[in-house]
């Protein structure tokens, strides 16, 4: 619907037509131009110039067009079905009855509703599944999605179908708080505790080291089976067969049974290991889906050995070794010079603690470390023989003696780019307490790169406190002091932690024993253990001889199971690498191999991932129906169990606050904007025109 309006008061309309009738009287009135013509033709031309002046006074009021438009939408009811494995259970041979349900309530409601359907499980999607083979019930997830979707629109109801079993997620309870919409369950499945033995979790760590022992928390729980005797059996799954590690019995004495039993492994083989619990079945147990669960392990046997070799105890190296200590990638050794022992061949990393020096200038020691290119931290203390120090490095060049001593702090080099720092390092080191370095010169080789400077006093020096370099082809760090334990004190006494202390020390030690990878072909997976429904996703890079990036060969990836069956793709390239969605893979072990070619040769990668089962849908098979009572007593919504499917349009329908929303609209515009009135104008003016070119008015 649209109206007229104008910004001044309406009758000023009658100066505009007094105006127009005023210019075409003045115009035509004693015009003796056409006085041998018929008179009509001057009343015509009158009456033209008379509308496109009036017209053209009338656009100078600003008239308004004003437009009113309603628009009507229907209430939003969104349908949410659960796609687990648990509800497949739950509903058996009702499924096909369940799915007819279901789509005759949609019926009852698309006339008078908009309709929005979503599958949940592993993820939210839109439309309806009933094939159930999703691997985990996230509840919250779909909550929390409709209110992100539809909180600012016209929802009338949400409905719900589903067992109410969640083991993802957080309780549905508190999920969707600002829903403003009431929620009708479908409760699917039997409440009645049934007699079920159950093996629930396995705690375990991600990553063994070959050689070690690890162990396993073993949590059985059982309902309603009081005075059965069960196994906890555990196997290893190797290939297609499997083999019998350790049988442990357990006598159920209660109806409400749980237990917690420790297992202790041997990690005797390196790869990623399979390993299957079991409990065995009691006499009329329900299911024994949920008495298994497969873990996967992954046994490394690439452990770094780091050698703390001092010159005597020091509450430095008990520092270091809390830091060495707290990661399992590293195994470490303290030994003394006086009674050293284990042979440095052995290991990737030495800390070198006020060595050498004049009582133990230990000079067959630091000729294995050059030749066999170990890499290797100097820690210079009091003790330490500056010259012998020097003779052994060119990274950092000291003269001085221990009798005479600076304190000295640490000031942080901003330009460092070894590794990054936290930029409240340096912040926080002025309010450390100071080192104690021998009183000397300090210089540092071209090639070296520092990352502290010694500050003496309240002057930040040039001096170099902690630097970095190469030389021969191994990692050389030289720290111009001792006394590193205060900073681990006083870190703890002003944060209550060791991050600052860990920040510097432990991305020090981890440069130094990191092993740097020469290898021009590389392919990397970013877990080497994926679960069920995790796509495998690999990226590749090729090095040409300079080490620059490059991607011009193609690359081809061969996968092998557990049966040696092969399956072949093909990498696709990205700006400089490689990347390779091999999508989802069945539970077992694999191996890879990806081959191509460069510079005429042919370069290889290998490597191994396993697949683990989801098992999360198997151990809790009793509905909780609980949760979708407490959901519809929030939310102003009721609980229906499965006959009552058809009942659920009629409670919406007689919902009074379930109604069409409208929405008006008002849109005001210039009639000065139209179009059609420059033509207008054009037309009265143009037909005037011609009309006295015509008749011998120019």
């Amino acid at each position: 619907m649209e109206s007229l309006s104008f910004q001044y008061p309406l009758w000023f309309v009658a100066f505009c037509l007094l105006l127009g009738l005023i210019y075409a009287v003045i115009l035509y009135y004693n015009d003796k131009t056409f006085q041998d013509q018929p008179n009509w033709l001057k009343w015509l031309m009158g009456f033209l110039r008379f509308g496109l002046v009036s017209f053209l006074s009338m656009l100078l009021l600003s008239p308004l067009i004003k437009s009113f438009t309603q628009k009507v939408t229907k209430p939003i009811i969104v349908v949410a079905q659960d796609n687990s494995e648990s509800m497949a259970i739950a509903l058996k041979k009702d499924s096909t009855q369940f799915k007819a349900d279901i789509n005759t309530m949609l019926d009852g409601l698309k006339e008078q509703y908009e309709l929005k359907t979503y599958s949940f499980g592993n993820d939210v999607r839109e439309g309806l599944d009933f094939g159930y083979k999703d691997k985990v019930s996230n509840i919250s997830e779909v909550l929390n999605e409709v209110n992100d979707l539809y909180a600012d629109q016209n929802l009338g109801a949400v409905i719900l179908a589903t067992d109410g079993i969640y083991n993802e997620g957080s309780n549905p309870i508190y999920a969707g708080a600002k829903l403003n919409a009431p929620i009708y369950t479908i409760a699917v499945g039997d409440t009645t505790p049934r007699k079920d033995l159950v093996l629930k979790k396995v705690y375990h760590n991600k990553i063994a080291y070959l050689g070690d022992r690890f162990s396993l928390q073993v949590d059985v729980s059982a309902q309603n089976c009081v005075g059965s005797n069960t196994t906890l059996n555990i196997f290893k799954i190797d290939g297609g067969g499997q083999s019998k590690l350790q049988s442990v019995p357990l006598n159920v004495n209660s109806n409400d049974f749980f237990k917690t039993q420790e297992i202790i492994l041997d990690a005797n083989s390196a790869g990623v290991q399979r390993y299957r619990l079991t409990v065995n079945k009691v006499n009329g147990e329900v299911s024994t889906i949920n008495n298994s669960k497969d873990i996967f392990i992954e046994v490394l046997d690439a452990r770094q050995k780091i050698l703390i070799l001092a010159n005597s105890p020091h509450p430095d190296v008990a520092a270091l070794k809390s830091i060495i200590d707290n990661n399992k990638n590293y195994q470490l050794s303290v030994e003394y010079a006086e009674q050293q022992k284990s042979p440095v061949i052995g290991y990737d990393f030495v800390i070198l603690h006020q060595l050498p020096n004049a009582k133990y200038p230990i000079n067959n020691i630091l000729k294995t470390i050059k030749d066999r290119k170990i890499p290797r931290w100097f820690i210079v203390g009091t003790q330490s023989t500056l010259s012998s120090v020097n003779q052994q490095q060119s990274i950092l060049k000291m003269s001085g003696n221990g009798n005479n001593t600076d304190d000295v702090q640490g000031t942080i080099e901003t330009r460092f780019n070894l590794f990054k720092m936290d930029e409240k390092v340096g912040n926080e080191l002025q309010k450390f307490p100071p080192l104690l370095a021998q009183f000397g010169e300090y210089s540092a080789s071209a090639d070296a790169r520092v990352l502290l400077y010694q500050r003496i006093g309240k002057v930040n020096t040039q001096k170099p406190l902690l630097a970095f370099g190469e030389e021969q082809g191994s990692k050389v760090a030289v720290l111009a002091a001792e006394g590193l334990w205060k900073w681990k004190m006083v870190d703890y006494l002003k944060h209550q932690n060791y991050d600052i202390f860990n920040e510097i020390f432990g991305k020090t030690i981890t440069y130094l024993s990191v092993k740097e990878d020469k290898r021009k072909f590389r392919v990397n997976l970013a877990q080497n253990i994926f679960k069920e429904n995790e796509s495998i996703n690999f990226d590749a890079e090729l090095y040409n001889e300079s080490y620059e990036l490059i991607n011009e060969p193609d690359v081809s990836l061969t996968i092998t199971n557990p049966d040696r069956k092969d399956f072949t793709y093909t990498f696709n390239k990205t700006a400089n690498a490689y990347t390779l969605d091999a999508g989802l893979f069945p539970v077992g072990s694999y191996t890879y191999k990806a081959t191509t070619n460069s510079a005429g040769k042919q370069l290889t990668a290998n490597g191994q991932f396993s697949v683990r089962p989801i098992q999360l849908e198997k151990f809790d098979l009793t509905a909780n129906h609980g949760i979708l009572h407490i959901l519809g007593e929030k939310y102003g919504g009721q609980v229906l169990y499965q006959n009552k499917i058809g009942d659920i349009a009629g409670l919406i329908q007689n919902k009074p606050d379930i109604k069409p929303t409208v929405y008006s609209t008002l849109q005001t515009k210039s009639v000065i904007n139209l179009k059609w009135i420059f033509f207008v104008l054009l037309a009265l003016l143009s037909v005037e025109w011609f009309l006295r070119r015509f008749f011998g008015g120019y």
